[in-house]
């Protein structure tokens, strides 16, 4: 008789098997709402039409097991909490009306619970730094504001971990330690717990190998960028650098593919030096060279798996 696997663990979950890449700030410091699709073998698509009101930094996560939804970031004029749902095929809806969470950019988001999501922290402009929470149901809705668990800040990066469960880490504070944020499979943030590895802003986060994930890139003390990443077990433990792999850059975005393999995507050398390649990340967290750019360069997007 065949064992039978629970619902929701990592050898059970179909979904991660495309990825999206949207939005973002482009060359002449323009907001764009264009997409990029990632198929099941990695590859990047060409721009696709662009759906929605550009914003630049927002973030993306998936819900509902097998669709994905694109929230918050900065419009024209001011942040928004506006949100578009991406479909199980890759469709990207149009702008829903404003959420109940409090308008920000430049925050972060994973799914976690198996079917639902969380966005959290960023930069609200009163008191600037945010770390208030908002929970996305598996129906694509998002909730009002949850307070704030741990340390208030912007420019970090999520990603899931543990088949269930996610985590919030790095970005920009008063201090210079990693911190992170676990999220439980009910959608609870711990408070801060100190994580290894250089500290950093602007990097992106994924997960990879059903349960496990990763945060790659970013810029360190010094505005230096760099393309070092650090492994997140499935304990939630992030691990000491890993040699940079790729080109250093920051503000770029991951997401998974292929059901336990995920990629990091475009970002900026510099102030103005926006980029469009890609380094894909293997089921055992190895993350390959620069794969040519595809699609418009830009910096400040985000990216989320579907299907």
């Amino acid at each position: 008789m065949f064992p039978i696997i629970p619902a929701n663990t990592a050898s059970s979950l179909p979904e991660n098997d495309e990825g999206i890449f949207a939005g973002g700030l482009k060359t002449s410091w323009t907001k764009t709402n264009e997409t990029n699709l990632v198929s099941n073998a990695g590859v990047v698509a060409s721009d696709g039409a662009g759906i929605g009101t550009a914003r630049r930094g927002p973030a993306a996560c998936e819900y509902g097991d097998d669709k994905g939804i694109l929230g918050f970031g900065s419009q024209a004029p001011g942040y928004v909490s506006t949100t578009q749902l991406v479909s199980n095929t890759g469709v990207v809806a149009s702008d829903q009306a404003a959420s109940a969470g409090t308008a920000r950019v430049q925050l972060a988001a994973c799914a976690y619970g198996g079917d639902k999501g969380i966005f959290g922290f960023g930069y609200d402009g009163n008191p600037n730094y945010a770390g208030m929470t908002n929970l996305v149901s598996n129906a694509g809705v998002v909730a009002s504001d949850t307070a704030a668990v741990g340390t208030a800040r912007t420019h970090l990066a999520a990603c899931e971990y543990g088949g269930d469960k996610g985590i919030f880490a790095m970005g920009v504070t008063h201090s210079t330690p990693i911190i992170t944020n676990l999220v439980s499979n009910t959608g609870v943030v711990s408070s801060d717990v100190a994580g290894a590895g250089t500290s950093r802003e602007s990097p992106a986060g994924c997960s990879y190998g059903g349960d496990k994930g990763i945060f790659g890139f970013g810029n360190k003390a010094g505005d230096v960028v760099t393309a070092v990443s650090n492994l997140v077990s499935n304990a939630g433990v992030v691990s000491s650098d890993v040699a940079a792999v790729g080109t250093a850059r920051r503000a770029l975005a991951g997401c998974e593919y292929g059901g336990d393999k995920g990629i990091f995507g475009y970002g900026n050398l510099t102030g103005s030096s926006w980029q469009s390649m890609s380094n894909l990340v293997s089921n055992t967290g190895v993350v390959a060279t620069d794969v040519a750019g595809v699609g418009t360069a830009r910096d400040y997007l985000a990216a989320c798996s579907f299907n």
